[in-house]
């Protein structure tokens, strides 16, 4: 497994845009409305407009942030996930042609594991 992006919600993309590349410096790899990212040496940083996912939500806010891991086969994670305990929050389905679920961690962190292609 291997931490594949980190996903930060913002309430105005293209300030949050130009913040990071301008002022942070991050090479900007794709720009939408709802999601962004920058390549970095290692995970990419994402950012997903807050407002497409509810802003009532504690976990999806604006300042919030969520990790995302890969895994080769997400059918034996989330399996593992389930005898474990873990919440899942979304089960495993296919988005944009990638197999991905949402869990919690112990104190309520949101994380998101797609299947590598």
């Amino acid at each position: 497994m291997r931490l594949n992006y980190a996903m930060v919600f913002v309430s105005d993309m293209d300030r949050s845009v130009a913040f990071y590349r301008d002022v942070i410096g991050l090479p900007l790899q794709f720009q939408s409305p709802g999601w962004t990212e920058f390549s970095t040496d290692g995970a990419k940083l994402a950012l997903h407009l807050a407002e497409e996912l509810g802003t009532d939500s504690p976990t999806e806010r604006a300042g919030m942030c969520r990790p995302g891991f890969s895994v080769q086969n997400l059918a034996e994670f989330h399996q593992r996930m389930v005898l474990n305990g873990v919440r899942c929050v979304q089960e495993p389905k296919s988005i944009y042609g990638v197999k991905v679920a949402q869990y919690s961690d112990p104190d309520g962190l949101m994380f998101s594991v797609g299947e590598e292609r």
